[in-house]
């Protein structure tokens, strides 16, 4: 579909009525108006409106408790799809999926190093294109393409502006790629994006206010309320990984020293194991050691249960300042989710401000590794069915 054709489908009312449709599926037109307070006769001009455009299909009839029973709504999953990058800092993983998030095509490609702005968007146009030229489903239908970023993104103007385990800085990611594809793309940072995913496919239920925090190279967070991305006022918000721990601390990439992601980072875990293994460290990965751990290595296994601790704090340091409803942790470092959770959990509760604050639910994504290139095409699904225009 061409850029901003879709767009030009909104309106208020539709969009809450395609909202809660999706939120509430299978759902009657009677109980649409009465749960949003739109006028009967508008809610069956915008259903049929919808129903002509393909996005809402209608089934079999629902349960009446006296009279006709009512035709009952549904998304119509298969009338858009979505391209999704997850791009960086190892590797560009693309994906296209329909508007529940269900994987049609998918690539990847390693990102070798040292790289420039225009070989990083190579890459990413190659990925793009492959999906493009491989893919069976009516390209009209694609309705834009979600750019999951590392690093500090521009989301307004869907600029990279600092991608610093890349050492790239200002790649206009969002002008080349609607410029090549001629599609409507959005540009986040990969930790807002797994966070906006995390609130799209997750399954949480109607949490008020959630985060996601991405462990793996580097640490991030994302914040949502209400069904929104939180940016702050310079964009950097979330930025959990550079909350500084130890002012005497580690050097990082930042420029900082003892940032979080110094202590918790899949490159830090590794790095402090092989100075406790010593002579036998050789040259170990957290990968390594986590597997060493689940063999029974003590070592290995107070590791991670040091680093659950270090995360724990990390954790309630961001409680005490944000205190969301729920906390989802992803990224490669959660794969020892069996080792540090418990320690993440009694530091919540040993060092949380009230006991409130202490029973924050906090749990591993079950997204997996899917969790940010979800969050990349939820990006473009927050347009279609936000009730407030943009």
């Amino acid at each position: 579909m061409q850029r901003g054709t879709f767009q030009l489908m909104k309106s208020v009312n539709k969009s809450i009525i395609l909202n809660k449709i999706r939120t509430s599926e299978p759902i009657s037109r009677a109980q649409i108006a009465k749960e949003t307070r739109i006028t009967p006769p508008t809610v069956s001009s915008i259903v049929k409106e919808l129903i002509d455009q393909g996005l809402v299909k209608e089934s079999t009839l629902g349960h009446s408790s006296g009279g006709r029973k009512p035709t009952m709504l549904h998304i119509n999953t298969g009338a858009f799809y979505v391209i999704g990058v997850d791009a960086g800092p190892e590797t560009v993983e693309c994906i296209l999926t329909d508007l529940a998030g269900g994987i049609f095509q998918r690539t990847s490609s390693l990102l070798e190093k040292p790289l420039t702005n225009d070989m990083f968007m190579a890459v990413l146009k190659e990925n793009i294109d492959t999906i493009l030229s491989q893919s069976s489903v009516d390209q009209e239908k694609i309705i834009g393409i979600g750019i999951a970023m590392h690093g500090v993104v521009d989301a307004e103007t869907g600029t990279s502006l600092i991608a610093p385990i890349l050492n790239l800085t200002n790649i206009p990611i969002k002008e080349a790629l609607e410029k090549e594809f001629n599609l409507t793309v959005k540009v986040e940072n990969d930790a807002r994006a797994m966070a906006l995913g995390e609130s799209w496919f997750g399954g949480h239920g109607d949490v008020d206010s959630m985060a996601a925090v991405n462990i793996g190279r580097g640490v991030g967070a994302g914040i949502v309320i209400s069904g929104k991305l939180y940016h702050g006022a310079q964009g950097i918000a979330g930025e959990l990984g550079h909350m500084i721990i130890d002012m005497n601390g580690e050097m990082c990439e930042c420029g900082n020293r003892g940032c979080l992601q110094t202590l918790v980072s899949g490159p830090a875990i590794a790095e402090r194991g092989r100075k406790q293994l010593k002579e036998r460290a050789g040259g170990l990965t957290a990968q390594d050691m986590f597997e060493m751990a689940q063999s029974g290595n003590q070592t290995c296994i107070d590791l991670f249960h040091e680093t659950g601790s270090i995360i724990g704090i990390g954790l309630t340091n961001f409680i005490h300042l944000v205190n969301p409803s729920k906390m989802v942790l992803g990224g490669g470092v959660m794969k020892g989710e069996k080792f540090m959770m418990p320690a993440i959990v009694e530091t919540i509760q040993k060092k949380a401000l009230t006991a409130e604050a202490r029973q924050t639910d906090v749990a591993v994504t079950r997204l997996g590794d899917e969790a940010t290139l979800l969050g990349a095409v939820s990006l473009l699904l927050t347009e279609l069915f936000d009730p407030v225009l943009k």
